[in-house]
C-alpha cells in the first residue's frame, strides 16, 4: 500500500513562494501519475497540478499556470510542487494524490486518484 506525506506548507505574505513536497513509501517504484490538489474552506477539492509517471506530461489549472511548477523524482519517490508569485487565493490545504498503480497518464479527474496524503497547510497573507 502508498502512503503519501506532503510538507512545505506555511504562512506566507503575498508575491512569496513556497515549495511542497510529497514523499511517497511502501513500493519501490511507483508507477502511476501523480498530482497536488487543494481545497478552501467552503468549497469543493480542486486540481491544481498533475505530472505523468514518466514526468514529460504536466497539466495546471488555469489560475496557477505560469506560477506553480510540477516535478517528480521517481529513484527518490518524490514530488515537487514549486509555487511563486503566491496570491491570497491560493490559500488551502494542498493534497498530493497518486492514480492506482499503473495509470501512468496523467488526468484532471480528482476521482482518478486513489491514495491521497493528509495534507499540507498554505496561508497566503495580503
Amino acid at each position: 500500500q502508498v502512503q503519501l506525506v506532503e510538507s512545505g506548507g506555511r504562512l506566507v505574505q503575498a508575491g512569496g513562494s513556497l515549495r511542497l513536497s510529497c514523499a511517497a513509501a511502501g513500493r519501490t517504484c511507483i508507477n502511476a501519475a501523480l498530482g497536488w490538489f487543494r481545497q478552501a474552506p467552503g468549497k469543493e477539492r480542486e486540481f491544481v497540478a498533475v505530472i505523468s509517471w514518466s514526468g514529460c506530461t504536466t497539466y495546471y489549472t488555469d489560475s496557477v499556470t505560469g506560477r506553480f511548477t510540477i516535478s517528480r523524482d521517481n529513484a527518490k519517490m518524490m514530488m515537487l510542487l514549486q509555487m511563486n508569485s503566491l496570491k491570497p487565493e491560493d490559500t488551502a490545504l494542498y493534497y498530493c494524490a497518486a492514480r492506482r498503480i499503473g495509470g501512468v497518464t496523467a488526468t484532471t479527474t480528482v476521482s482518478e486518484y486513489v491514495v491521497w496524503g493528509q495534507g499540507t497547510q498554505v496561508t497566503v497573507s495580503s
